[in-house]
């Protein structure tokens, strides 16, 4: 039989699957606008907290309003108690409490340090994060300001004293992520997880759907063509489905989101070929051993995340034990989005992923030969089974 008619009948046995298309394009489309919608607003602003200020001195106060001006924090309640003020964070009614002592203003003028308290609920670390980064600014400023007044009583001049309040100035500038928001930071990654995700499971389920189909004794083309050619087709048309949406995550989506763009549409190319094979021929691999098609989506659920919190974006991999390091490594989510970020968000060159390009393709050869080897396998099952 020829070339033509097994691409016909992929395509048929794709484009007349359901859950095949819902996954692919589905999947895809949805997950583009739904997975990013609640960060949208990158970083959490005015989150409320709840002020126990045990000086009520002017001072206190004046402190009270520069917490409450930051962009992070809005103070929407004031109680007479840390106990009060603990009650209310524990019923969500505020996100964090901030506590000011006793004698705030007294030490401050004396030249002590005095120790603000303040916190929030650890549970949310983007929330705890924004309201502890308001207050201590707030805190910051308000000590910058008394020593700068205390420099200028002593005798130095205004502009002096506001520059040598301290002896370190810190000066942050974010290198690949400007904005410092959600968005920038795992979005990139997360896409390319999703596009592993949903292609794995599509050919999954073709797979496991063919197997239903031989053990129930009813044969299928694919059982008439050599298992290498069907293979290879089976790579070249999912390759072919899946370019187009690669496209759309790399172009539309980041764009709809802000999202920076550093790489050249051939780099691109060069790394999404080797990971779309060794993503469809992983799957076709996972097709052959698994019983029932839905089992795809099973499996590889279940694994979504372990291969977000292995593959180094979220977690450095320095913290990660080497064992689960060298298992993600087979994974070909883990090279390709370490190699998407550095030459699209990192601005890297080429020749500085030629090692994860270069594993990408040594997954494609080596899981293509398995997958051929187990299709010739069920093959060869199938036609024992229907001399007996």
């Amino acid at each position: 039989m020829s070339w033509r008619s097994l691409f016909k009948f992929e395509l048929k046995a794709i484009f007349t699957n359901p859950s095949i298309l819902f996954t692919v394009f589905g999947g895809v489309l949805i997950y583009s606008f739904l997975y990013p919608l609640p960060y949208t607003n990158q970083l959490p602003r005015e989150q409320q907290i709840v002020v126990v200020n045990l000086d009520q001195s002017e001072l206190g106060r004046k402190l009270e309003r520069m917490v409450d001006a930051t962009p992070q924090v809005m103070i929407s309640a004031r109680a007479e108690s840390i106990d009060v003020a603990k009650a209310l964070v524990d019923q969500g009614s505020v996100q964090g409490l901030l506590v000011i002592p006793k004698n705030f203003q007294r030490d401050v003028l004396l030249g002590k340090s005095p120790t603000l308290a303040y916190g929030g609920d650890a549970a949310y670390f983007l929330v705890y994060g924004t309201i502890a980064e308001g207050i201590a600014t707030a805190a910051g400023t308000l000590g910058a300001t008394v020593k700068v007044a205390r420099m200028v009583m002593a005798g130095s001049d205004m502009a002096l004293a506001a520059e040598h309040y301290t002896a370190i100035k810190l000066n942050a500038q974010p290198v690949f992520n400007p904005t410092m928001g959600y968005v920038n930071y795992v979005v990139p990654a997360v896409f390319v997880l999703i596009l592993h995700q949903t292609l794995l499971i599509a050919v999954g389920l073709l797979g496991g759907g063919q197997n239903e189909y031989l053990r129930a004794g009813q044969s299928g083309y694919w059982v008439h063509f050599p298992a290498r050619r069907v293979v290879l087709v089976r790579g070249i048309v999912f390759t072919l489905i899946y370019l187009p949406l690669v496209m759309y995550y790399f172009g539309f989506s980041f764009s709809y989101y802000h999202i920076s763009r550093l790489a050249s549409i051939t780099d691109l190319a060069l790394i999404t070929m080797p990971f779309l094979l060794s993503v469809i021929f992983l799957g076709m691999i996972l097709g052959q051993l698994i019983p029932r098609r839905e089992l795809a989506t099973v499996v590889v659920l279940l694994s979504s995340l372990p291969l977000v919190f292995s593959a180094g974006f979220i977690w450095p991999v320095e913290i990660i034990p080497e064992p689960i390091l060298l298992l993600a490594q087979l994974a070909p989510s883990t090279p390709a989005i370490n190699a998407f970020l550095r030459i699209n968000q990192m601005g890297a060159d080429f020749d500085q992923v030629l090692s994860l390009w270069g594993q990408l393709w040594l997954q494609a050869v080596v899981y293509g030969v398995i997958a051929a080897r187990l299709m010739l396998k069920v093959k060869r099952n199938n036609k024992l089974t229907i001399k007996r």
